[in-house]
């Protein structure tokens, strides 16, 4: 297949250094593909410079509060705790520099190019960047997305990791992933935080018995949740329905839109969805043939991991001699609040709107960790099960271990695992996992 692309500089051109088009460049390099990969900001988008990794330090180091609070419990003296969030923020930074050159050295290693700066489509086959216009024989979009904002006076998760102080008092907009998992994070380190979302039970797609879990841990961890369809008020002094909330710091989590403007892609004929995300196909082929997209760009699954293996995919499709569609279902997922949730396959409300007949298993209890302690906090674990074939249809789980036992058992449920695999499993006592393959 190569020998017919000659006459193009590269025989994939990459626009987007974040977790998709890195995996895809690096592959298709690896396979032998002659490649081009730019990037205008830090290489590692999303996920590694303002998304999943940044956060996830944060969540540690959030929940040693709650570390300390059970220590105590348990026998151990500790004062004089106190805690620098100028400390905290320029280790994150270190860590996320080392992380970012690691991925641009990567894609040298595998014989890509790297290319520092914004590249824009001149027409299906040419990409105009730092001064130059390359010629591709295929193109990959992957840029991404950018945060929403309702106007100026509101930072949003990508202003949060880099603030010069921790807030006293911060009001948080959004009941999704980043507003619950923030709320989290910024009330572990001492801040007043006040959540505002228009629904009565955060994660709004999830099984509702993690949602109202995970609604009811916001408040037991002195989180104040507010339910409100409309928001008034002015910086600083909010409206809620009859409330007014002060605060010091404002943070909008209410989404992410495709990063698809003033890239070319309507002058070279890609078409865009209602809400500017790239339409694509089950191979991430645009309505242009050579032309791809993957990641929060197409506006499908707004996950890394869904991104890494659509762009791997690509390159296995393109040069690998292995054609490679992705389907997007029973993919696991996590939110890391404190308790985390995490859940892979269908909600009870999804199986039955498909049409399953149900047997629904779950157990609720306090975890052997909180025995000392006497913390108020439960461990939700939920089975959906098709009752006519007895397959696992999905898995829901609310408890500090959550996601590492629904990535475990994911692998289990997508071979297509029954009920009474689990049962015949030998339990590991003494766990929270156990309960898995003890549910009765």
């Amino acid at each position: 297949m190569l020998a017919f692309m000659t006459r193009f500089d590269v025989d994939l051109f990459v626009l987007g250094g974040g977790s998709g088009g890195v995996r895809a460049a690096r592959v298709a390099a690896e396979h032998g593909a002659r490649v081009a990969v730019a990037e205008e900001d830090r290489w590692g988008g999303t996920c590694v410079i303002r998304g999943c990794v940044p956060k996830k330090l944060l969540v540690y180091a959030s929940e040693v509060s709650r570390t300390l609070e059970e220590a105590r419990a348990n026998g151990w003296t500790i004062e004089g705790v106190t805690h620098d969030w100028a400390t905290l923020i320029a280790a994150k930074d270190k860590e996320i520099t080392r992380l970012s050159q690691a991925y641009a050295s990567r894609l040298t290693k595998a014989g890509a190019e790297v290319i520092e700066g914004r590249a824009v489509l001149a027409d299906s086959h040419t990409v105009e960047v730092a001064g130059r216009r390359i010629t591709a024989a295929n193109i990959l979009v992957a840029t991404g997305g950018r945060a929403k904002r309702p106007s100026p006076s509101w930072i949003t998760s990508d202003e949060a990791f880099h603030l010069p102080s921790l807030p006293k008092r911060i009001a948080i907009l959004g009941g999704g992933y980043i507003g619950v998992e923030f709320a989290h994070i910024f009330a572990g380190l001492g801040a007043q935080v006040t959540l505002i979302h228009r629904d009565t039970l955060v994660l709004r797609g999830f099984d509702p018995e993690v949602r109202e879990a995970m609604t009811s841990s916001l408040t037991a961890h002195g989180i104040d949740v507010v339910c409100c369809t409309e928001l008034g008020g002015k910086p600083g002094a909010l409206v809620a329905g009859d409330r007014t909330i002060e605060v010091d710091l404002q943070m909008a989590a209410i989404g992410r839109d495709p990063n698809s403007a003033k890239l070319g892609l309507a002058e070279a004929g890609v078409t865009l969805d209602a809400k500017h995300a790239i339409t694509v196909d089950e191979w991430s082929r645009t309505s242009v043939p050579n032309i791809y997209a993957v990641g929060d760009v197409t506006g499908r699954v707004a996950l890394t991991p869904v991104a890494i293996r659509e762009g791997h995919a690509v390159a296995d499709t393109l040069f690998g001699n292995r054609p490679t569609p992705v389907h997007h279902h029973l993919i696991p997922t996590a939110v890391f609040g404190q308790p985390a949730a995490a859940a892979v396959g269908l909600t009870e409300p999804a199986a039955l709107a498909a049409g399953h007949s149900l047997r629904i298993y779950r157990a609720t209890f306090r975890p052997m960790r909180y025995a000392l302690s006497g913390r108020d906090e439960k461990v939700m674990i939920k089975l959906v099960v098709d009752r006519d074939s007895d397959r696992v249809l999905g898995l829901h789980v609310v408890g500090a271990e959550a996601p590492e036992i629904v990535q475990a058992a994911a692998i289990a449920i997508t071979m297509g695992a029954t009920k009474a695999d689990l049962d015949r499993t030998f339990a590991l006592h003494p766990t929270t996992a156990e309960e898995l393959v003890l549910l009765r």
